[in-house]
This record gives C-alpha cells, structure tokens and sequence, in this order.
C-alpha cells in the first residue's frame, strides 16, 4: 500500500468517523457574562461520558471564531470545530467560543483604542474558572491555537488548569515575530521608521504621527494593544508553567515552523513535544505547496489530523489528573 494511499484512506475513515461524531456528540450553545457583554461559544459533550474531561479551546489571532474561521479568509477550514468533534469521540469534552468582538460575542468588544491583550487572558481565565465550577467536568484543561497558546498559557497559569496544549505557538514576543515578518520587505528609510517605532513600544510609548506607509500595522489607534501584548515573551510564560504541558506543530505549516516548538518545548522542563508529519496551520495534511495550502484554510470537507487528535486525547487522558 503506497503511502499516499495510506493518507488518503486515513483521511477518509476519519471524516466518516466526524460524521458519525456529529450524529452521537452533544452540541449545546454556552455563554459567559463579563463586564462589557456576553461572550458566545459552543459545548461538546462526548456521548456517554460520565464527568469527563473538558478542554477550553482558544483560537488564533485576528477575526477568527470558534470552529477557527477567519473573516479575512474565503471559505471555512472548521479546524477548531473538527478538532472539538475527534476530542468528544475520544471522551473529552470542549468549550470553544468566539473572542470578544468576533461572531456571537460581537457585543462585548471594545472600541479599537481600549483594546488590551489582557482583555483575552481574562476572558479565557473567567471560561476557565466556570468550567471549574461546573461538578459535570472531572477536570478542565487548555489548549491554545497559535496567538491563542499565549493567551492559554497566561489563563492556564492564573486559574491552575489541569493541562495546557499548545499548537502552532510560537515562541518569540509579538515584536521580534514583526521584525522578522518586515525584515527585507520594506525600502531603507521605513525599515528604520518601524525598527523605531517597535522600539518605542517595546518601551510603553506610542508613537504619533505613523508614517502613512506603516499606519496599517501601527496606526495610533492599535499602539496600545501593541504595547499590551510585547510584554509578553511566549518561551519565558511556559516555563512558568506547573501543570502538565504538550506542545504541538505540524511540520508543513507555513506560518509557524518546528523551530518554535522546539523552543516552546526545550523552556519548560518536562514538556512533551508531538510534531505532527504533514500538518498545516489549520491542522490538515497538506503538502508545504502554496496553492494547496491556501486551498486548505478554506475547505471543511478536509478533515483535521488523525495524529493530531490522538496526542491530544492521549495526553489529556494520561496526563492531567481528575480534580479531587
């Protein structure tokens, strides 16, 4: 049997397995109040299970919602809401829900200026801590996708979590991750304009007027989220952390790559690492080819990694204990 073969058949039984998932598992609508409105998100009950596991599931960065959809992206990838369908297949239980501002928690967003990162860690601290409360759960963990690892590893460590998960996480601070986005990508003389203006705001003070040419990624407006989230330096919060760790990465994500990982994983002692062969971004196996790689954010009938969901379930069944 060729390899291709084996993926292919892989991938097949498993979107027969989510179908079948959809039909058992139990979906149910959950909000949580906080002070400036109610934030949406969706339950997953495994079919059967007494007080299982739950898992928070946290999305990545920008307008992206619970199943892991951007609206800046055409089409649906689903990644978080397959990723939820294989864990309840598994027995474990998930919470994903839409960040404050996006989809059904559009109402409890902020006006741009009044954003902070500390806003999201706190929204994930308080599902947290009502998943905690909730006696049908025997133990809450989180994981956190991409931007999301930060903010779940910041929430974990606040609220005591059973477990943290990491995928696609990066370990470096927003700010050297800008550097190296811009490096070769600017003329000279605005190289030199952003390279300020990051260093300004490593420091806490914003800068303003923006040349124009930059406003997009440093308008005034959005400095103070800036500053809010390059205080925090992703390598140095997990070593923080005291519950168990997994950290995961595929190896043809064209966003976030292996070394990161490994960086996440060699600063906290005792971290397991799972790299994932053949899975992108949005958790699906897909060459490093760029045509195919755009085609997957925007196709849900891709099912997420078989592997993927496996390392998951096995180190959350194993590796966060019941809650006494």
């Amino acid at each position: 049997m060729s390899a291709n073969f084996a993926v292919r058949l892989c991938s097949l039984l498993l979107l027969i397995g989510g179908i079948a998932s959809q039909t058992h598992a139990a979906e149910t609508p959950i909000t949580l109040d906080t002070p400036t409105g109610q934030l949406a998100g969706t339950l997953e009950l495994p079919a059967g299970a007494d007080k299982p596991r739950v898992a928070l599931l946290i999305a990545g960065s920008g307008p992206t919602d619970r199943d892991g959809n951007s609206s800046m992206i055409p089409g649906r990838n689903d990644s978080l809401k397959l990723l939820a369908a294989g864990l309840a297949d598994a027995g474990i239980a998930t919470v994903r829900y839409d960040k404050r501002g996006i989809g059904g928690s559009h109402a409890a967003g902020s006006a741009e200026s009044a954003l902070r990162f500390e806003m999201f860690v706190d929204d994930a601290a308080a599902w947290i801590a009502r998943l905690k409360a909730d006696p049908r759960f025997a133990s809450v963990a989180v994981i956190g996708h991409s931007e999301g690892s930060l903010i779940g590893m910041l929430a974990a460590r606040q609220t005591d979590a059973a477990a943290f998960v990491s995928i696609a996480g990066i370990a470096d601070g927003a700010s050297t991750l800008m550097r190296k986005q811009l490096e070769g990508k600017l003329p000279p003389e605005l190289e030199k304009e952003s390279e300020r203006i990051l260093v300004s705001l490593e420091s806490g003070v914003v800068v303003d007027p923006v040349p124009p040419a930059l406003a997009t990624l440093f308008r005034p407006s959005v400095q103070p989220y800036l500053i809010s989230w390059f205080k925090y330096v992703p390598a140095q919060r997990i070593a923080e952390l005291t519950m168990p760790v997994l950290v995961v990465q595929g190896n043809t994500d064209i966003q976030v790559d292996v070394v990161q990982a490994n960086r996440l994983h060699g600063a906290r002692p005792g971290a397991k690492l799972a790299i994932i062969p053949g899975m992108n971004h949005v958790f699906k196996h897909v060459r490093a080819v760029p045509e195919l790689q755009v085609a997957s954010y925007g196709d849900p009938n891709l099912p997420v990694s078989p592997l993927l969901v496996k390392s998951i379930a096995d180190f959350l069944q194993q590796g966060s204990a019941p809650a006494p």
